[in-house]
């Protein structure tokens, strides 16, 4: 099975430069179109379904995506963004005055910290991994089992840490290693699950956004 995870495009908020989790803002008019290109890029692609975080940004992005495939979009309550907690809506600079003490421990290591009520990474990364089993098996059921090797492709739309969590996991690689990876806004991420080995085709794509996109 090829999984394209997708991140949504941009909102008022990630303009602003504010910290993003579960505020659910709708796409702004530079995500709107961010997310008609990510549309045009996947337009040929044999679709068999799409899913998506409940936010509405994501869902916004995946409805644009949805518009050139016969096939229902579903909402994943796993692809969901981390909960940021009291953090969300706030600057670097407001964090880093607010809850220093905190931020420094997330630098040290992101994966040991709880963000202040707010949730952790490992817990982010568990959701969003049950949300993929729960897409591979659906992808099973709809191919007829076997390997979840098929020609068809299934798009994700999510968003920055349910992406990197799980691309961490499928790889086997640390989830504090997440922040070692770049993932712009209306990017792609291309998984390939071929059992016994699962394959990172592609990271962070933004081809499909020209200049005027951004």
């Amino acid at each position: 099975m090829r999984l394209i995870l997708a991140r949504h495009g941009e909102t008022d908020m990630n303009r602003l430069g504010r910290i993003q989790g579960i505020s659910d803002l709708e796409l702004n008019e530079t995500g709107k179109r961010q997310a008609e290109a990510l549309a045009q890029a996947l337009k040929n692609e044999k679709v068999e379904a799409i899913y998506t975080s409940p936010l509405k940004r994501a869902r916004d992005t995946a409805c644009a995506i949805g518009r050139y495939h016969q096939v229902e979009i579903v909402p994943l309550f796993g692809l969901r963004e981390l909960d940021a907690g009291d953090v969300d809506g706030l600057t670097y600079k407001e964090m880093r005055a607010q809850y220093g003490d905190f931020l420094d421990k997330w630098v040290e290591d992101c994966a040991s910290v709880r963000l202040p009520g707010g949730c952790t990474l490992p817990e982010l990364q568990d959701n969003a991994w049950a949300a993929i089993q729960e897409i591979i098996e659906r992808h099973n059921q709809q191919t007829g089992g076997g390997k979840a090797s098929g020609k068809g492709v299934v798009i994700a739309v999510t968003h920055f840490f349910p992406t990197l969590s799980i691309i961490c996991k499928a790889l086997g690689l640390e989830l504090s290693e997440c922040r070692r990876m770049r993932l712009d806004l209306a990017s792609m991420c291309t998984l390939d699950f071929n059992p016994p080995w699962t394959v990172l085709a592609s990271l962070n794509d933004t081809c499909h956004l020209r200049k005027d996109y951004k």
